[in-house]
């Protein structure tokens, strides 16, 4: 018996069983065993619990997350398709899948009216990858056992036979091949955060900091309360669910088809801010009417050129002038191709005056404010990261009033079909997204890997790709109209009065606000050393290592777990690990997501193919060699 234990039963783990048994064929006599080890059950694991608010939903529509491999994969293993969300809840309607059964009726409500464009909750998420684990243990192949051991590990032992992974519990597992399949995890308070929660309890006050929001204590925040809110991504958008529908609050339709907001009283009044001041972009609801996106300039030969080159690519430098470019063709190709009525011009001739000038920001706005007349149809880069620009402001009336604006233009673009330049532009950060897959890790500058990749242009990526859903933003403009939202406004700073509470200010206007509240509404760091799970800080500081990064201009710590290309742990002292394996965003490669759109040559399958194929090798050689 070869015994596989993998740390983490969520969607990377159970996508990564379902990876290696595809690949088991009739010549793998001897039996296998795969344990999951997870203190939540196999699918869903800690993010994706069926155990959370049924208000919180997918920031992505039905029709685009999958778990399975298809054609468009570039893979070596297998392709073993299966339905999309939306297809599987289509299924489940038609009663074409008689091993899931819903008992819960909001959930049967939900399935019933889902469609491919619908944002599913994550507890439907959560059922559909239960339903993708017991599909892949039941149709695992002779020879294969496949089973789930709740609890949490606590550290992962070398013994002569192979690993010994113990669990909190005195559970002790032997293992020839040890994989960590972990998800998104917590982290140890910095320092900062410790002093300032500390120093808010002792005044009187309460800081909530950096969490997931399905565990975060939103209990401490009392109804009435002023709460400041730093952060405006998903986080915060949950958090304001989970702090007024959560607490009783309705929201209804006015005969004009306008949102309106009920509050039950219990809400606090939560004032929302940021460096950037708004909101992350509205998820795109429009469908591309004209010439399908293609890469124009972050070509595969640009990519190859910047790879013969010699020394490191550095990602301000040399790649995100492309990307800029590139998301310029995207959002122009679609205005004069799909809206010709919109333009003045004909693509042809538009397009060989982007190929002249789309490089100089100031020489194109001119060019477009010629051919374009609507300037809702103008695009360019600096205006979509930093709408409010340098804009200054009269008073906190007056900034409210500004975001609230922004965000009826941003819905305005993302939802209306007329408007699905914004689809492209979709379509074509996604498919930039992709093409950095293409460049391997080690060619990137020290700065590039510790800051430009994980920080800037994921934090760019995710403003403009990942946002929420629209409806969610139409609720906070319902919420701002009713006197519960208020918008602070960007370059927000907040410190402490302890005798007054919180403060909140920004040079961009006069005012400040007080609260007795401060909540920082953005996922925790990732640091392996510093996670909340110990066997991952077992892992980097005894098996493994954190990947630290140095050239003649910068040198840091990525805080993440140093792996080969195929997934193997490299050893603190440089060498692999032949029997140990990590995957996750824990580790150093470029973060690709565990679920994933269908038909995308998704980066996170070909990840977990490749993962998978390593996995298989190990474990077929430990049985042909008897060794470690």
């Amino acid at each position: 018996m070869t015994d596989i234990v993998i740390v983490g039963a969520g969607p990377r783990a159970v996508m990564l069983v379902e990876r290696v048994l595809a690949r088991r064929t009739r010549a793998d006599a001897v039996p296998l065993r795969i344990t999951l080890v997870d203190p939540f059950p196999p699918g869903g694991g800690r993010i994706w619990r069926y155990a959370q608010s049924p208000l919180l939903k997918l920031n992505s529509m039905a029709r685009d997350v999958t778990v399975f491999t298809d054609d468009s994969c570039v893979i070596a293993g297998p392709v073993r398709s299966g339905p999309s969300l939306g297809e599987w809840a289509e299924r489940v309607r038609e009663g074409r899948l008689p091993d899931v059964e819903i008992d819960d009726p909001d959930l049967l409500a939900e399935v019933e009216a889902l469609r491919g464009d619908s944002f599913p909750t994550r507890r439907l998420q959560s059922l559909y990858l239960d339903w993708f684990w017991r599909r892949t243990v039941a149709i695992a192949p002779p020879g294969v056992e496949v089973r789930w051991q709740p609890g949490t590990v606590q550290w992962v032992d070398d013994v002569p036979d192979g690993w010994e992974v113990a669990l909190a519990d005195g559970t002790r597992l032997g293992a020839h091949v040890v994989v960590y399949a972990l998800g998104h995890n917590g982290r140890e308070p910095e320092s900062t955060a410790l002093d300032l929660s500390a120093a808010a309890a002792a005044a009187g006050f309460s800081y909530l900091e950096p969490a997931f929001t399905a565990d975060a204590d939103l209990s401490r925040l009392a109804p009435g309360a002023d709460v400041i809110v730093r952060g405006m991504g998903l986080a915060s958008v949950d958090a304001v669910v989970l702090l007024t529908q959560g607490r009783g609050g309705r929201f209804s339709r006015r005969a004009d088809g306008t949102l309106e907001y009920a509050p039950s009283g219990r809400e606090p009044r939560l004032h929302l801010g940021s460096r950037r001041g708004v909101p992350y972009r509205s998820k795109v609801t429009s469908q591309v009417r004209g010439n399908p996106p293609e890469r124009e300039v972050l070509t595969p030969a640009a990519i190859a050129a910047l790879l013969a080159r010699p020394g490191s690519i550095d990602f301000l430098h040399d790649v995100w002038p492309l990307i800029a470019r590139e998301l310029m063709w995207g959002h122009y190709r679609e205005l004069f191709t799909g809206h010709p009525e919109r333009v003045t011009t004909s693509w042809e001739v538009f397009s060989e005056t982007l190929r002249a000038i789309d490089g100089d920001t100031a020489a194109l706005r001119r060019a477009v404010a010629e051919v374009v007349p609507d300037p809702l149809d103008r695009f360019d880069v600096p205006a979509l990261d930093l709408p409010l620009g340098d804009e200054t402001f009269s008073d906190e009336d007056a900034v409210h009033a500004r975001v609230r604006q922004h965000v009826a233009h941003d819905l305005l673009l993302r939802t209306s079909p007329e408007h699905s330049a914004t689809q492209a532009l979709f379509l074509t950060i996604l498919g930039s997204f992709l093409a950095l897959g293409d460049i391997p890790v080690d060619r990137w500058s020290a700065r590039s890997r510790a800051v430009d990749l994980p920080v800037t242009w994921h934090t760019f990526f995710s403003y403009v790709a990942s946002g929420p859903p629209p409806h969610r933003l139409e609720e906070l403009l319902a919420l701002a109209d009713a006197g519960v939202v208020r918008f602070l406004g960007p370059d927000l700073t907040v410190h402490l009065d302890p005798e007054r509470g919180f403060v909140a200010t920004s040079p961009r206007h006069r005012g400040e606000v007080v609260a007795t509240a401060l909540v920082d509404a953005w996922l925790p760091a990732p640091g392996a050393a510093a996670s909340d799970n110990p066997a991952l800080r077992e892992l980097a500081t005894r098996h493994g290592r954190e990947v630290h990064v140095a050239d003649e201009a910068f040198a840091g710590s990525l805080g993440r777990i140093d792996v080969d290309p195929d997934g193997r742990v490299i050893a603190r002292d440089g060498s692999a690990h032949e029997t140990l394996f990590a995957l996750g965003p824990f580790t150093a490669g470029i973060e690709a997501g565990a679920f994933t759109r269908p038909n995308s040559n998704a980066l996170s399958l070909r990840q977990t193919d490749r993962v998978a194929g390593a996995v298989t090798a190990a474990a077929t050689a430990r049985r042909v060699a008897g060794i470690r």
